[in-house]
């Protein structure tokens, strides 16, 4: 029977979380750093065991909502992605997930946990008491050649991305650059516009996550800049072991037509293969995404409330962030 024991965070834990094979940038110390300071929470990490013997780790943060603690890996909003478990070769995550119930709900006094595990599948929440939705990714293998890789994109992407070079679109990698976060942000603000929306977080949360992972080697940024040299896309793309991730991109309307976002896209797969990385991972299912070659592979996002009050308020909570998005979007003049 598999149980899960907090520790606190130091080196070793580090490195001995390193080694599993299923390790992503969702269970790193600088990635933890960034959501513990962006969402005012309390990162969580936990060795899973079988009697005497260490079979895998737990990660996740502990905020406050309504009064109540709440045990997020991750939590709706956080801008990060699958977290949950690392695992040894054989171990069940059905085993390990419901291990996790007494840890989150006795040991950790949560009255709520959610969790999105890119190892679970439908199968493994059976019977634990859990609601579930289907939150699929698009992901991309990097492993074929660069010919293959571009011979996969629909005709469309392919003519777009030799249309922007044709343009002088270029793409240049960012360092140690602090306007990039405005240029993204000031980007990112015009896409949200065009749906009369405004973005779902600040560009505090860009500064952080450029702080926290730039130094660790593991975040690529890109501009794409037109032929007079004006920059009109940019991409914010985090990487660690085996997979880039889509983190955010954004551009202005009035350049789309150089076609920047795919030529961002297409460097980046590039760039990320150059390096060893297998797959590219788009982070969420989004139609649009197929035209790059992608795969999608389900990954459910689970969650089990102490009790049905408190499930009723975290719907009630993801209803009224909707509502206020309009309502500040159009406080503040955004329009399509």
């Amino acid at each position: 029977m598999l149980r899960l024991h907090r520790v606190t965070p130091a080196d070793d834990i580090w490195t001995e979380r390193a080694t599993y094979d299923d390790r992503l940038i969702f269970h790193t110390e600088p990635w933890l750093r960034f959501v513990a300071e962006t969402q005012r929470a309390e990162p969580v990490l936990a060795r899973v065991t079988d009697g005497d013997t260490t079979v895998g780790h737990f990660t996740g943060l502990v905020t406050k909502r309504f009064g109540l603690r709440i045990l997020g890996s991750p939590m709706a909003g956080w801008t990060t992605s699958y977290v949950g478990f690392n695992l040894a070769p054989g171990v069940p995550r059905r085993a390990a997930l419901e291990a996790l119930m007494p840890f989150a709900f006795t040991d950790l006094g949560c009255a709520h946990l959610e969790i999105r595990d890119r190892g679970l599948v439908p199968a493994d929440l059976e019977g634990l008491g859990l609601r579930w939705a289907d939150a699929p990714t698009a992901v991309i293998s990097l492993e074929p050649s660069e010919e293959s890789l571009f011979a996969t994109m629909a005709s469309a992407c392919r003519r777009n991305i030799r249309k922007a070079e044709r343009s002088g679109v270029l793409v240049e990698e960012v360092v140690d650059d602090p306007t990039f976060a405005d240029d993204f942000y000031d980007q990112l603000r015009d896409v949200f516009a065009k749906q009369n929306l405004v973005p779902t977080y600040s560009i505090e949360r860009v500064r952080s996550l450029i702080r926290h992972m730039a130094p660790a080697g593991q975040l690529l940024l890109l501009r794409a800049r037109d032929s007079s040299g004006r920059c009109i896309a940019t991409a914010v793309l985090p990487w660690y072991h085996r997979t880039m991730y889509f983190w955010g991109g954004a551009s202005w309307r009035e350049h789309q037509h150089l076609r920047p976002n795919e030529t961002l896209i297409w460097y980046a797969l590039r760039w990320a293969r150059a390096r060893g990385v297998t797959e590219f991972d788009f982070v969420g299912g989004n139609s649009y995404k197929s035209k790059y070659g992608t795969v999608e592979v389900p990954v459910p996002w689970a969650r089990r409330s102490r009790s049905p009050l408190v499930a009723n308020l975290r719907d009630a909570a993801q209803q009224g962030f909707a509502l206020k998005q309009r309502a500040v979007a159009r406080l503040t003049g955004a329009r399509a």
